[in-house]
């Protein structure tokens, strides 16, 4: 069900269940310690509220020599028997309570005296034995009457800094006052969290609105290309972030697609039509044939001879179509590391023979070494002189050469021919393309040569560009990474 929900909706949730729960540790936090704070100052304030009664009745007056001198005579224990009462009323007032207790935990004293003096807390043996062992901030909170009191327990020692303890002097507080702050900030942290709940609500569905404006357009655009309109961009340039790079880059995409839906729709009538030209001649001939000549041998003879040519043609153009779906996966060319003087050499024996006395010339000596598959590599260079042979006169002149560029080998076969229109230079590598159909169908091209080749090199790892002007030369570049 989550997943049905829109991305702007659980971007919303999402933003707004952060916010609560880091605005409600927050609140906590602070309350927690509000809490804490109240109490430990609270503790503070009895323990130096406590701390000069004590020492007037425990130590001061004992050394008064107006005080009765029996009484300044008597041990310490017996002395905080007789002033145990008194101790206790001077540290009891309306908010606080006190008892004062022996050695053994024994209640010597109770100070409330008055109604309106509040009952002291029964004493916890755990606690006061912590005190008697000399622990001077010994604290709790206890629960008497469903009411929250704070324990503050103060050692009386014989001396300031005494480790004898005499006793213990207990004080307890009602926590209703610290209760009372702490319910108005509860209050007031939960109207914040609401407020900001609701501001942030609005706030987060108002920023994933506009943030995600655009995939709602892009939805529109991506439905009108899916029926067919491959024009449409979503083109968002003024967005950088995430939305803008995927908005780029589907845009990249769709262009990409109907650039390959261009080209096979080219390819689709380009093959139509040079698949046409063959069919019709050996159509044309067959029904020739069918009206009567077959019955003169030399027009039978020239007919099927014309057929079987045109039959031959389709043959080899259908052996092309195929090395290009073979050779299209980089995966499937097995390369190695070959010498580029030792491969023209090998190859320019092979090249006199279809150059037709055309002459071939290396211009270059120094030995580069590339790595590619030397068998599709010299179908290149077959193509490529092939290729230079149908556009140059008998007299021509094809050279050969090559020269480290940078990290890469240049590789150059120039003709002095006829060279290449500036209109058709551009689309020379696509499948049946020709500037000139005639010329090039009365050599036997397939309009596949040239395709073939920037396919080999492409997957051997290389690139190729051509230069041409017209009636002067012609020049094609190879460059692979040197080895």
């Amino acid at each position: 069900m989550w997943k049905n929900i829109s991305i702007r909706f659980r971007l919303s949730i999402l933003y707004i269940l952060l916010l609560v729960i880091l605005l409600s540790l927050f609140s906590y936090g602070i309350f927690v310690d509000t809490r804490n704070f109240l109490i430990r100052t609270t503790a503070v304030r009895l323990r130096a509220q406590a701390k000069p009664v004590i020492e007037q009745w425990l130590y001061l007056n004992k050394e008064n020599k107006s005080v009765n001198r029996e009484l300044r005579n008597t041990p310490n224990t017996v002395y905080l028997r007789k002033i145990a009462y008194s101790l206790a009323i001077d540290l009891t007032s309306r908010d606080t309570a006190a008892l004062v207790l022996d050695d053994h935990g024994t209640i010597l004293a109770a100070g409330t005296r008055l109604k309106e003096e509040p009952l002291p807390v029964p004493p916890d043996r755990t606690y006061y034995s912590k005190s008697l062992s000399g622990n001077n901030d010994v604290s709790y909170i206890t629960m008497r009457d469903n009411e929250l009191f704070l324990v503050v327990l103060i050692p009386l020692r014989e001396a300031p800094g005494s480790s004898a303890i005499l006793g213990v002097v207990q004080l307890s507080t009602s926590l209703i006052p610290i209760e009372g702050i702490l319910a108005r900030q509860k209050v007031i942290l939960i109207g914040g969290i609401i407020i900001v709940f609701i501001a942030g609500a609005l706030l987060g569905l108002w920023i994933t609105s506009t943030s995600l404006k655009e995939l709602s357009c892009m939805v529109v655009t991506c439905n009108q290309i899916a029926d067919g309109d491959l024009g449409k961009r979503i083109n968002l340039p003024q967005r950088r972030d995430e939305i803008g790079q995927l908005a780029d880059a589907f845009d990249n995409m769709i262009m990409r697609i109907k650039e390959l839906f261009d080209t096979q729709n080219r390819f689709v009538a380009n093959a139509a039509h040079e698949l046409r030209t063959p069919l019709t001649a050996i159509q044309g001939s067959l029904e020739v044939l069918m009206r009567g000549a077959q019955d003169d041998p030399q027009a039978s003879a020239r007919l099927t001879q014309g057929m079987y040519r045109e039959v031959t043609r389709l043959t080899r153009m259908c052996e092309q179509l195929l090395d290009l779906t073979r050779i299209k996966n980089p995966m499937d060319i097995h390369r190695e590391r070959i010498s580029i003087k030792i491969l023209i050499k090998d190859f320019i024996q092979y090249a006199g023979i279809i150059a037709e006395g055309r002459k071939i010339i290396v211009n270059s000596s120094s030995d580069l070494c590339l790595f590619v598959n030397p068998d599709s590599f010299k179908q290149v260079l077959f193509n490529l002189i092939d290729n230079a042979v149908q556009h140059t006169e008998q007299e021509g002149i094809i050279t050969f050469d090559w020269e480290l560029s940078g990290t890469n080998v240049e590789i150059h076969i120039t003709d002095n021919g006829s060279g290449i229109d500036p209109v058709d230079l551009p689309n020379i590598f696509e499948p049946f393309y020709r500037g000139d159909p005639s010329r090039s169908r009365r050599h036997g091209g397939t309009g596949l040569g040239l395709t073939i080749v920037k396919t080999i090199v492409e997957a051997n790892g290389g690139r190729i560009k051509a230069d041409s002007r017209p009636n002067e030369k012609t020049v094609f570049t190879i460059t692979f990474p040197v080895s």
